[in-house]
């Protein structure tokens, strides 16, 4: 029996595991893939917006060579900070679902096996979960929804889709790689919520013709070297080696059904002020309790939820 198991090795998993343990409580950390398997997905040496003591767990010290750490700073913080605290994480376990058992304990299935907690928590974050585009071609080898190195696309006509911070950088990177980039954003102008030292940047380089951009398109298929679309009821086609559908990302909304977490006509999972879902004992913590609203919480404020939820725990 254990008083805590989390699902997650995220930050603010391992944030949630670090109190937990300190708290004297016997925890046991459940991961899909690896540790931060979603910093893993992204772009190779990104730069984080936020200062190193933002992103800080456990009270462990975030040093870095710049200003702000990369990705790959990053990972080797968190995945020291782990180790530093024995954690036990069992990687690549996928978690199926869980019931209820008479003492009201939480029987957890996973593909290796089950384990009975008292409390869960859920800090699944939302990368692996792209918003889908949902357009014929969308599943082919050439499209993705996620954008990691430049270099392999020097050369190539490359379409983006989308108009906040990843498309941004995605689009900057790769034609700075020399790639030939055009932008197609569905609503009427780059996102106002682009970081503001990036979108001068981007359109800066689309009014100069560095990077193409379609305003007001709606995706209507992609195939294996074109990308359709509409704009003002004008369908165009548009020539692509690589697309890359940046279109943003959603919790795994399958995992809070299946533990029974109720959200609101938004898909906002319904919380309590100590980050507790409808469900007793199952709590959500970082970014997967803003649900749609995938700028609501990060890392920086994401892991004070551990705080909240281990203060209502033990008491």
């Amino acid at each position: 029996m254990y008083d805590v198991v989390i699902v997650g090795a995220g930050p603010v998993g391992l944030e949630c595991a670090i109190r937990s343990k300190r708290a004297g409580l016997n925890v046991i950390v459940l991961e899909k893939g690896v540790v931060c398997n979603s910093l893993v997905g992204y772009p190779y040496q990104m730069e984080f917006f936020s200062t190193p003591e933002l992103l800080e767990i456990g009270d462990y010290p975030f040093t870095c060579f710049g200003y702000k750490p990369t990705r790959e700073e990053a990972l080797d913080y968190y995945r020291r900070v782990a180790k530093q605290c024995q954690l036990d994480i069992y990687l690549r376990t996928v978690v199926l679902g869980y019931e209820r058992l008479i003492d009201q304990s939480l029987h957890v299935h996973t593909d290796k096996g089950a384990f009975t907690a008292k409390n869960v928590i859920i800090a699944t974050g939302f990368f692996d979960f792209p918003n889908m585009l949902g357009v014929p071609g969308e599943s082919l080898g050439h499209v993705s929804h996620y954008f990691q190195d430049a270099h392999p696309y020097a050369g190539l006509n490359c379409v983006v889709i989308g108009a906040k911070n990843s498309a941004a950088k995605a689009a900057l990177q790769l034609y700075r790689h020399g790639a030939s980039v055009t932008l197609l954003v569905r609503g009427n102008e780059i996102s106002s919520k682009v970081k503001y030292w990036i979108r001068p940047d981007l359109l800066n380089r689309i009014e100069d013709g560095s990077i193409g951009c379609v305003y007001n398109a709606s995706v209507e298929s992609i195939t294996r070297d074109a990308v359709s679309y509409t704009t003002n009821g004008v369908v165009t086609s548009l020539r692509a080696d690589a697309v890359f559908a940046l279109t943003g990302y959603l919790p795994d909304y399958s995992l809070l059904r299946s533990f029974d977490v109720e959200c609101d006509e938004e898909g906002t999972p319904m919380l309590s002020s100590t980050f507790c879902s409808t469900n007793p004992g199952v709590y959500l913590a970082g970014t997967v309790c803003g649900g749609r609203r995938t700028s609501t919480w990060f890392i920086e404020n994401g892991r004070q939820h551990a705080e909240f939820i281990l203060n209502d725990i033990v008491g």
